[in-house]
């Protein structure tokens, strides 16, 4: 390329080593006690809340390289997603591994995002005001926990 060209470009990876790798990414959305109390008790009309959040995170992260131009696809060896309820919202943590040359971060992110969505989505009936809109609903602080590189392979 002659540096004028600001198209996307996939970082090269092929001179890397493959290594054991895995990230955690975690984040929140907060919701209104009544909402907690719904996906506790199983009384969502769409479903089971987590059930589908979880999937709905495992397709996330396999679909990752689809969604974000610039990630490379590898393979994965792991995928766990975690949720934590509170009295105000959800937390949901996502572990992905893979034995590969890059990092597996974005992967673990975009888990956590669609994991958020997804929750977003079968709650939103009980989550809106009066006026169709979402005052209290909020997904907050998506970050990556943790990134390790184990071993090279």
């Amino acid at each position: 390329m002659n540096g004028k060209d600001k198209g996307l470009e996939m970082v090269d990876i092929s001179g890397k080593k493959v290594s054991r790798r895995r990230a955690v990414a975690k984040g929140w959305i907060r919701l209104r006690r009544e909402t907690v109390d719904a996906i506790k008790t199983g009384k969502v009309a769409k479903g089971d809340v987590l059930t589908v959040a979880r999937v709905s995170a495992i397709l996330g992260v396999k679909k990752t390289p689809e969604l974000i131009p610039g990630c490379h696809p590898i393979p994965l060896t792991h995928i766990a997603v975690e949720f934590q309820i509170g009295d105000d919202g959800v937390s949901v943590a996502c572990s992905v591994v893979s034995e590969s040359k890059t990092g597996v971060e974005m992967e673990a992110l975009t888990g956590v995002a669609a994991a958020l969505l997804t929750i977003w989505d079968m709650v939103k009936e009980i989550e809106k005001d009066e006026k169709g809109q979402y005052p209290f609903t909020a997904i907050e602080s998506i970050v990556v926990e943790e990134k390790v590189k184990d071993w090279t392979i």
